[in-house]
């Protein structure tokens, strides 16, 4: 592959990085916890959208109830957001396999 193809070839994936990115800006996930007492809406650049909770979860005896709730949420938004960019990603990491003296 002559340096000019190799040029081109990163410049294309460039391209494609950023229409990527732009999609998991553009992307929401969901996580919840409490069978969906918390609901998390992350997109996918893991970034919080919104936090929904079920009026009847606040106990205020029981906070750290909440707290550990509120954070079973954010973690399972978390990886649902973490799969959603692995999967838009995963094509185009495969490609870079193909460029001599990446890997």
């Amino acid at each position: 592959m002559n340096p000019r193809q190799l040029q081109q070839m990163a410049q294309q994936m460039q391209r494609q990085m950023q229409q990527i990115q732009e999609e998991l800006g553009n992307t929401s996930v969901e996580g919840s916890s409490g069978g969906g007492a918390i609901t998390v809406t992350m997109n996918g650049h893991r970034e919080i959208l919104a936090l929904t909770i079920a009026p009847d979860v606040v106990d205020p005896e029981d906070v750290e109830m909440l707290q550990d709730l509120i954070l079973a949420a954010v973690s399972d938004a978390t990886k649902k957001a973490q799969a959603l960019a692995e999967d838009r990603m995963g094509p185009l990491m495969g490609g870079m396999k193909g460029m001599p003296g990446l890997f």
